[in-house]
């Protein structure tokens, strides 16, 4: 019997080594979207207005920084070799948030030199969520989840830091900030703070907080170190480039279930346009330019997903702006 349980394990182990390496030689395979991906070259794309992100093509290149050039954002792109969960870049740099899911899950920060090539390393508290680079290329911003925390607990804890992209060094966490809510000095043990987006000046900031069950826009001066509510209800905000409007998602009835609707305020009016996307869109958006704004979307039952474009005054239909990608940035 003993003889017998010994070969039937060998007989398992022996199968799923082999069914391993197959995987693995299948992973190493390129598919058409990874000889897209590997098509152009980066530095030369750098060179010209670009978008970057994460590239999702199923092979070798999954979970890798690419870049295509703006003029044909869905076409050949180049990939380099820095992998990332969350990318997000300005000219001559950017930042890479990843997870290295092995025995014990461990995760990372990097801030990326102008090839997007790993420069420095930054201490990461925990699962990568957002990030974000001043438009002047002096100051990044990351949102982490505490370890043992997501959006989807009810009881979920961010940590999201400031960081000087010259030498690493932690410059702010957002929750030490002075708060004021509805003008008037507020502290709770519950604030969280997260999703980050710097407007024009690269002094001031737009952010969620939550506390006690509600959510708030929040406008910061990085300076004055305050952080003050302009509204309930917005999450993951993203300023347009001329500072004047905000994107974010609000949750809504989509399709008969609890999601996430896009939406743009415009900051001097206070009025709110819902845009043209219908579905749920969990993301934290970037704008293409004053007019557009870009996100992801999964596709069913894959683990490629697409950035998709659609007008920021809430007309036209929304399309594929880039196949088989996430985490966009826009460098012009």
């Amino acid at each position: 019997m003993f003889v017998a349980v010994v070969l039937v394990t060998l007989g398992i182990g022996a199968a799923y080594l082999t069914n391993a390496f197959i995987a693995s030689k299948a992973d190493e395979r390129p598919t058409a979207g990874t000889a897209a991906d590997r098509e152009l070259n980066v530095s030369d794309l750098l060179d010209e207005p670009h978008v970057v992100f994460r590239s999702t093509s199923l092979g070798p290149t999954y979970g890798f920084v690419a870049v295509a050039p703006l003029s044909l954002p869905d076409g050949p792109r180049g990939v380099t070799k820095t992998a990332c969960d969350r990318v997000y870049s300005v000219a001559g740099t950017g930042i890479c948030m990843s997870s290295d899911r092995g025995v014990v899950t461990t995760y990372q920060t990097h801030l990326l030199d102008e090839q997007l090539a790993v420069q420095r390393e930054l201490d990461t508290t925990g699962l990568p969520s957002r990030a974000r680079i001043s438009p002047d290329g002096r100051l990044a911003a990351t949102t982490t989840f505490v370890t043992g925390h997501s959006y989807a607990d009810t009881g979920f804890s961010t940590v999201t830091t400031v960081y000087d992209v010259a030498t690493g060094e932690v410059l702010h966490d957002l929750e030490d900030f002075t708060i004021l809510r509805d003008g008037k000095s507020y502290r709770s043990p519950d604030i969280n703070v997260w999703g980050v987006t710097f407007a024009p000046d690269s002094n001031t900031i737009y952010a969620t907080m939550a506390s006690k069950g509600t959510t708030y826009l929040v406008e910061g001066d990085l300076q004055e170190t305050t952080l003050r509510t302009l509204r309930k209800d917005i999450e993951c905000p993203s300023v347009s480039p001329d500072g004047t409007r905000i994107a974010y998602k609000k949750r809504a009835d989509v399709s008969g279930s609890l999601g996430w609707r896009l939406y743009v305020l415009d900051l001097t009016t206070r009025v709110d346009t819902a845009l043209a996307e219908e579905r749920s869109v969990d993301d934290q958006v970037e704008w293409l330019d004053d007019e557009r704004v870009i996100y992801g979307l999964p596709r069913d039952q894959s683990a490629e997903t697409d950035v998709w474009v659609v007008p920021a005054d809430g007309a036209g239909t929304a399309r594929v702006f880039i196949p088989r990608a996430w985490s966009p940035a826009v460098v012009r």
